[in-house]
């Protein structure tokens, strides 16, 4: 009767012992080199995934290969939990842990990708309806087929991380218990070194400490943030419902401005470092040499700062605190202003007998805010007969916008006054394609445009969009030189700061504001406001909260209104 084994001769070792249901462990020394090799280097890339899903920091600026030397207290527990489990309950326990480590990863990377563009955390509640929004930028910037690759590319790290870290953990786990003593030490020296560096406050570098709860914390967050959300639905709901204006009387709405075509320009990403940072000198020398002009042809101006509700896009959300004087500064307080009886500015005007008409040149899908915001007349990409080139983001360059807005509502010798709110995109992002001025009788259907633009490379961001500033100010000064009579007034402002990437991560989120009129009177209503003269607000300039515009200009142009409504907030 033949054994398998001689009898008496101990089994030979080939490697950690097995545990029983987990699947493979390191390779014996009797199997080849190379596939004991890979085993190891496939367990040192799984631990170190675990370490960066687990350790990397929030915050762009800490992301270093130093961040990985830190110590995070999630992953001591873990191998604890896993140490400590029996066999049949620690696969499933690393399969969970693992999908949840793939999902934070996304949680982590859909922050900095947010922080980067939009200065802010990726919100759990609210965010989900920006990926629409996201697709047709990134579709307008580069084409659709490029979205469809960038949709594509997202939708296979969102299902990838989550497979590669449970693989990961799983791996950690079978790591652990073939070497269950060692483990053992190494995690309570671990621990000790995370005690010792959490109580001492060691840090790798500025911001980025040793001992680490980086998933901790921002697990933390983002459940604050969703109760901070559901929260404010409440807090809104009594905001909204508070407004001065819906019943005042529409024949004391401003009287002050009777006859005035009142224009509110909107100038894309226009923000504060762009008027004050010496890089961007250039645009200074745009707004102060436009105001040498406009005051050689009897224009004043006034100008100071408003601090916006959003930061790097979300523009809707400065158009709607602006206009409704209210802090919009999320989706759902947007939403819940759109459902409102709300008066806006657009309303105020239209009560007191203007015709009221919005320009939205990057709208290309119905737009039902205009009816919210009181406009009478709306102007789209299509209803505006462009027929040149994209510009990047940007349809038509915001010289064509203004002439045809002129041809169609301002040119008539009978009609109405004239309350317009005006997108200026051109200084969208990317700022890779900017258009150039060219004579106001050569526009035509902008066709003309196709050899009148400046290419910038998408690595020099600052450049581009410094130019595209250059060039919706240069339009809209040359518009009033060409235009302006003694019943324009034209308030001209930003909508946002630019993004971090042209910012910095720790920039205001103030934008500049304007009036330009050439009627001494207008100007003499402001005087008490304490505005700066000229188009360029000095650094000094006063500061207001962009909710608080609405009331300070109806209550400023509507002086008969006896007593007028409270003012919403003093100035910051």
């Amino acid at each position: 009767m033949q054994q398998s084994e001689t009898v008496g001769q101990p089994a030979r070792t080939t490697g950690p012992p097995e545990e029983p249901g987990s699947g493979r462990t390191p390779p014996g020394r009797d199997r080849p080199r190379w596939r004991r090799v890979g085993w190891w280097v496939t367990t040192a890339v799984a631990v170190l995934l675990v370490l960066v899903a687990l350790g990397a920091p929030a915050g762009v600026g800490n992301l270093t290969p130093a961040a990985l030397l830190r110590i995070p207290l999630e992953g001591l527990v873990l191998a604890a939990v896993l140490l400590a489990l029996p066999a049949r309950a620690r696969r499933p326990v690393a399969a969970a842990t693992g999908a949840l480590l793939g999902l934070l990863v996304i949680l982590k990377a859909a922050d900095l990708g947010f922080g980067t563009t939009l200065g802010r955390p990726f919100d759990l509640v609210l965010d989900w309806a920006l990926l629409d929004e996201t697709f047709n930028f990134v579709s307008g910037s580069v084409g659709r087929a490029g979205a469809v690759a960038v949709a594509v590319g997202a939708a296979l790290l969102v299902v990838g991380l989550p497979a590669a870290l449970t693989w990961a953990v799983l791996r950690l786990g079978r790591l652990l218990a073939g070497h269950p003593d060692r483990s053992r030490r190494t995690l309570a020296a671990l621990v000790v070194l995370w005690l010792v560096a959490a109580a001492t406050g060691v840090r790798i570098a500025p911001g980025v400490p040793v001992a680490a709860t980086a998933a901790t914390t921002l697990v933390s967050a983002h459940a604050a943030q969703v109760q901070a959300r559901l929260r404010d639905r409440t807090v809104f709901a009594g905001e909204v419902d508070t407004d001065p204006y819906r019943s005042a009387p529409t024949d004391r709405l401003l009287t002050a401005l009777q006859g005035k075509d009142v224009l509110v320009a909107f100038v894309e990403s226009y923000g504060r470092d762009v008027v004050q940072e010496p890089e961007f000198a250039n645009v200074g020398l745009v707004l102060d040499e436009g105001n040498r002009r406009l005051t050689a042809a009897g224009f004043g101006s006034r100008s100071a700062f408003l601090t916006s509700p959003t930061i790097g896009g979300g523009s809707w959300l400065a158009h709607a605190t602006l206009l409704s004087g209210l802090w919009i500064d999320n989706d759902q307080r947007h939403r819940a202003l759109l459902a409102s009886d709300r008066t806006t500015l657009g309303d105020a005007f239209r009560q007191a007998g203007w015709r009221t008409v919005g320009v939205m040149p990057a709208a290309n899908q119905p737009w039902p805010e205009g009816s919210f915001y009181g406009y009478e007349t709306f102007y789209d990409e299509h209803s505006l007969g462009y027929r040149g080139p994209r510009f990047s983001f940007a349809p038509m360059p915001d010289q064509y916008t203004l002439s045809v807005f002129h041809q169609k509502e301002l040119a008539g010798a009978d009609r109405r006054p004239v309350m317009a709110e005006l997108a200026l995109i051109s200084s969208h992002s990317p700022w890779t394609h900017i258009p150039r001025l060219v004579d106001w009788d050569d526009l035509g259907d902008g066709r003309m445009f196709h050899e009148a633009v400046e290419r910038y490379p998408s690595k020099q961001p600052r450049t581009g969009y410094r130019r595209s500033i250059e060039y919706t100010l240069g339009a809209l000064i040359s518009y009033v030189q060409r235009h302006g009579d003694d019943d324009l007034v034209l308030v001209v402002v930003g909508d946002h700061q630019p993004a971090p990437v042209v910012t910095g991560p720790d920039a205001s989120r103030d934008v500049p504001i304007s009036i330009v009129a050439r009627d001494p009177a207008v100007l003499d209503r402001v005087a008490g406001w304490g505005w700066a003269t000229g188009l360029r607000p000095a650094p000094d300039a006063p500061v207001w909260r962009m909710d608080t515009f609405r009331d300070r200009f109806l209550a400023t142009f509507s002086p008969t209104l006896d007593p007028p409504p409270p003012v919403a907030g003093p100035p910051r």
